[in-house]
């Protein structure tokens, strides 16, 4: 007979090529391992011995091995009144191992003791936010299809050959013994002396609560979820689909495999998303504590991204200031982790932080927002995030017009269209293909702001070379007409709007989820609102402009995108800092985020590079108009 535990290790080898970087950090070193390996023992033992006899002598040999290892764990463990008992119950375990008793008894024995020792050093075992197999589908058809088939059959092309062969997902009497909370620390923690690795630096919290509930769903009929008593999270996540049907009959447990499966999804709250950064803070500040200074800053990101960073637009229409202070207290206790700062330094950081999310969730309430504030999000979020690409857009079709440039208005309008199917294809590709988490999203947002940055200034100096009609003809003549030109003012135009656009799509998912079916009207209102505001915004801009001279309105254009540039670059550079790609270095100054502003010395030296390049460029700009003039 093969070892469970391996089958599962090879069920779960293909997630080690997931990206995304966030750790598993136990409240109590040794708890949430200790909890894990009697999750397997309860699983691995029934199938071992039968009345009695052995089955598979190895195995039985492997569960000695894990009681030995259990008992270790729960020696180093901080010393708790429940921990007699709990050391008492691991004895009796490894007696009743010993004595070959039937598998339900031990397998009952350890569940028990799970539970008990869950409860003694408070490890969680259910997910914060609900799990979403829709998410865990994309990793799986992405990374364990490969191995396990399309269908969890184990028939994937790179399991052939494998000793042990991949497991097959589709066979209940594998799954049932396990719970999600077991695949889900599977992901996390490994399988010690197995090829099970532990993927707690590339699998943040989510992705693994996601992929197990999707792995479930291979042993589920969706047409059985419906029950007289739906099962609660905390039941879906813990029990196992034996433990069910051994207490409640065939039915429930038809049930409870569809609703594990397909845990109901409920409104992500503020108060809910809130709960999760404050939570993943604390199993950071737990991995920093334990000498893990990696993976308590991967935590710290995720923290940010995966929670609070969704919060943000509508915080911002309640009290900006609180949402500033919160984001500023939020990195400064991240950067004390990676300054290695002494412990209580950043537990002192991480109360300030702590403290300011309170305050927000206090503001922002738990269960959802109310019509008005809805309807203030999905009007600021677009009219926010739309302003920039409408002022770019507007300054070029202006300028083309202007001009009497109908082609190059053609690619203007071509780029600025295929930046629409691009956004929206990024979306869905996030959301049905791969999984896009907080830092994949900032690394996007924070790569196209510093490109922009450098096309806008371009564009910019470009316009004031040819403020002047003579100028202007003479580059028709040689460039215009023959396309190059045109080109770059399509790719200006696409990633002008390519930028701002994934990002309102992600903040109006979120928008939706928080409002609930009561605000989705209020969200579309706020929307439309804010989209005839910026057409409005744009006709002005193309009514107004035609009425200018041309070298006024050359002029105009060029100090408008040139400011744009620096603007772009400090929302750049903040991106990546939210992405953790690099630190934070606060600094005494203003804030002011609209022209991209931020009190922060790598923000504020983007800007001031992109200002001394624009003042060189005009500098020299100016000097080659001396020259011409003068001869």
């Amino acid at each position: 007979m093969i070892s469970r535990s391996r089958l599962i290790a090879w069920l779960l080898w293909p997630v080690l090529a997931l990206g995304s970087a966030v750790a598993l950090a136990e409240p109590v070193e040794g708890a949430a391992k200790a909890l894990h390996l009697l999750d397997y023992i309860g699983a691995d033992y029934p199938p071992t011995v039968k009345a009695g006899a052995v089955l598979d002598e190895s195995e039985y040999r492997e569960q000695l091995e894990f009681v030995g290892t259990l008992q270790g764990l729960l020696a180093d463990l901080p010393d708790r009144p429940q921990r007699k008992a709990l050391e008492d119950g691991v004895a009796a375990l490894r007696q009743a191992i010993s004595e070959r008793q039937d598998g339900p008894v031990v397998a009952r024995q350890a569940r028990q003791l799970g539970a008990d020792l869950a409860l003694a050093y408070e490890v969680a075992l259910a997910p914060l936010i609900t799990p979403d197999p829709t998410r865990g589908a994309p990793l799986y058809a992405q990374h364990c299809s490969v191995c396990h088939g399309d269908t969890g059959a184990g028939d994937g092309p790179a399991g052939v050959g494998l000793e042990p062969a991949p497991a097959n997902l589709r066979d209940p009497g594998r799954l049932d013994h396990l719970s999600l909370y077991a695949i889900y620390s599977t992901l996390g923690l490994g399988i010690e002396g197995t090829d099970m690795p532990s993927f707690a630096d590339q699998l943040d919290e989510r992705q693994r609560w996601d992929l197990a509930t999707y792995i479930a769903s291979f042993t589920a009929d969706p047409a059985k979820a419906a029950s007289d008593k739906p099962f609660s999270l905390g039941d879906l996540a813990r029990q196992t689909p034996a433990e069910v049907q051994a207490a409640q009959g065939a039915d429930a447990v038809a049930a409870f495999r569809a609703q594990r499966a397909q845990p109901p999804q409920v409104k992500r709250g503020p108060g809910q998303l809130l709960d999760y950064t404050a939570n993943t803070l604390d199993q950071s500040l737990a991995a920093y504590r334990s000498g893990d200074h990696e993976q308590a800053y991967d935590l710290s990101v995720a923290a940010y991204l995966e929670g609070f960073e969704l919060v943000e637009s509508s915080l911002d229409n309640v009290d900006s200031n609180l949402r500033k202070t919160t984001e500023k207290a939020l990195m400064a206790y991240r950067q004390s982790l990676q300054d290695g700062l002494p412990l209580d330094q950043v537990m002192a950081r991480l109360d300030v932080a702590k403290a300011s999310l309170k305050e927000c969730a206090g503001l922002l309430g738990g269960d959802g927002l109310s019509w008005s504030l809805s309807f203030v999000s999905g009007l600021l979020i677009l009219l926010r995030e739309g302003l920039e690409a409408i002022l770019v857009l507007a300054a070029i079709l202006a300028f083309l017009r202007n001009t009497g440039q109908q082609a190059a208005v053609r690619s203007v309008n071509i780029g600025w269209g295929l930046a629409l199917v691009a956004g929206f294809a990024t979306w869905a590709v996030a959301a049905y293909v791969i999984d896009v988490g907080g830092a994949q999203r900032e690394l996007l947002e924070g790569s196209t702001a510093l490109f922009a940055s450098v096309m806008v200034l371009w564009l910019g100096v470009w316009m004031h070379d040819r403020r002047h009609a003579a100028a202007w003809q003479d580059y028709i003549k040689s460039s215009l007409v023959g396309g190059g030109g045109r080109f770059g003012f399509a790719v200006l135009a696409f990633f002008s709007v390519y930028r701002e656009l994934f990002e309102v799509i992600l903040f109006y998912e979120t928008l939706w989820l928080q409002a609930g079916p009561g605000g989705h009207q209020a969200v579309l209102a706020g929307g439309a609102t804010a989209l005839v505001l910026l057409v409005g915004l744009a006709w002005v801009i193309l009514r107004g402009s035609a009425r200018l001279p041309l070298a006024l309105f050359f002029s105009i254009n060029a100090a408008l995108l040139c400011a744009l540039s620096v603007v772009f670059a400090g929302h750049g550079v903040k991106a990546l800092q939210e992405a953790g790609v690099f630190g934070t270095h606060p600094v005494a100054f203003f804030d002011f985020e609209w022209l991209g502003i931020h009190a922060d010395l790598y923000s504020l030296s983007a800007q001031c590079v992109a200002l001394l390049a624009v003042i060189v460029l005009y500098g020299r700009s100016w000097l080659a108009s001396r020259r011409v003039a003068a001869s």
